[in-house]
């Protein structure tokens, strides 16, 4: 077991990362990522900090530790963007972002010296993209996921445009953020050095909100206006790149713009499809077969493989093909109509609409619901007077039979959360 012969202070991080829903599955080549991020002396410390925001008051208590040389260390962390200082209700607050989307990502958001990014992007290469136990975790581990993807707007009809909302949006997303950061795509950063990456743009990895403030603080972004951001979605559109972001509705703080062959999410949702790894758009394509000439373009496309060709059934043409989708594992993406030179592929709507979780801490508590750690969150928090009691009770419900388990999930997912959760201010 890698465990066995780690440092403890990295043993320590892997499991305060594996408290929160987005964690890490132990293995040798996780603890080398963690070796070249941390120090054992950064790892053991970071091991100690809260899974919610905290002050620098609040670590330099669990610390040990004076408040000058505390708020020094969170501020080293931060500035190889390891935690993310943030601003809550008008105070400095730190926080620990997940592995993915946090700060696996954001170590090759920018090209650095003080660690070797090639060696990197190799480790992470084999940890997610060979081993899978990551990804399997991340994407396929309870019914609410951690992205979801956008539909692309230029192809929305009229009448489809009347029924999308705000939310499901980009353009939305990118008008109405306090912060917009451009970084280096983590995705195809780390497939150039592995020579596997595309000509797709990598200058394209949008960031919002605090998380953008915080990135574009310390260089891990570069800081755009709205304006440049449209455009550059207007270029991730040109190059059919599928956008793929926060899966919250309020708040969002990323939106990936990704190709079929280098972006994680994309690749798991290829090899996963039929396990619904992220969450689709609420349209799904609809092919006029009459006029489809069977020209492949949506096919080639296609960043799941779901548009395939299928005889036509022509008996005057009998070689003639003709799109069919897959709609089991269609993201919605609407990419495929884009490039229909027929224009023969139109988007519709869904038949059941996608729930999307208010915000983050919304998501998180339900994603803790649905993998079982729940406990670990409230403890964590210190969210209500009674948490020891709530706990107890928790405890009780994760023991029940699965089927229990899911109606409790279930109720926890109506408007109540959502009031509670901004009751708290999570």
């Amino acid at each position: 077991m890698a465990h066995h012969t780690t440092k403890s202070g990295y043993v320590q991080l892997v499991d305060r990362l594996n408290r929160f829903p987005q964690g890490a599955p132990p293995s040798k080549l996780l603890y080398k990522i963690l070796e070249m991020l941390f120090s054992e002396k950064e790892a053991k410390l970071v091991s100690l900090l809260p899974l919610r925001p905290f002050s620098a008051e609040k670590a330099a208590y669990v610390w040990k530790m004076d408040r000058v040389r505390t708020r020094k260390i969170l501020d080293q962390l931060c500035g190889r963007a390891i935690l993310l200082d943030i601003q809550q209700k008008g105070r400095q607050v730190y926080c620990l972002p997940p592995p993915m989307a946090g700060f696996f990502e954001f170590s090759l958001m920018r090209i650095r010296g003080d660690i070797n990014q090639k060696i990197l992007s190799e480790l992470y290469y084999q940890y997610l993209n060979v081993e899978e136990d990551f990804v399997k975790n991340l994407f396929l581990t309870g019914e609410t996921k951690l992205g979801r993807v956008f539909v692309h707007e230029p192809v929305l009809s009229s009448e489809n445009a009347l029924q999308i909302l705000d939310y499901e949006r980009a353009t939305q997303v990118i008008k109405t953020a306090s912060h917009i950061g451009i970084s280096t795509c983590y995705c195809r950063h780390k497939m150039s050095h592995m020579g596997l990456d595309c000509d797709a743009p990598k200058e394209i990895c949008m960031t919002f909100n605090s998380v953008a403030s915080s990135l574009i603080k310390y260089d891990y972004a570069r800081r755009v206006e709205v304006s440049e951001c449209l455009e550059l979605l207007e270029t991730a559109y040109s190059h059919n790149l599928v956008q793929f972001g926060d899966n919250v509705r309020e708040d969002v703080s990323f939106i990936c713009n990704c190709c079929g062959c280098c972006c994680d999410a994309m690749t798991t949702a290829r090899k996963f499809a039929f396990l619904q790894p992220v969450h689709t758009t609420n349209f799904i394509p609809k092919i006029q077969d009459e006029a489809c000439t069977g020209c492949i373009k949506c096919v080639t496309v296609c960043p799941v493989e779901a548009m395939s060709l299928v005889s036509a059934n022509d008996p005057h043409h009998p070689k003639k093909k003709k799109a069919r989708v897959n709609e089991k594992i269609c993201l919605g993406c609407g990419i495929c109509a884009r490039v229909c030179p027929e224009n023969c592929i139109c988007l519709e709507s869904r038949d059941q609409r996608v729930i999307t979780p208010l915000n983050t801490a919304h998501r998180v508590v339900v994603m803790a619901i649905e993998q079982g750690k729940l406990q670990e969150l409230i403890f964590d928090n210190q969210a209500l007077e009674s948490h020891r009691a709530m706990a107890a009770v928790l405890g009780v419900i994760l023991k029940l039979p699965l089927v229990k388990q899911a109606m409790a999930s279930q109720q926890m997912k109506s408007i109540c959360l959502e009031a509670l959760v901004s009751r708290l201010n999570l």
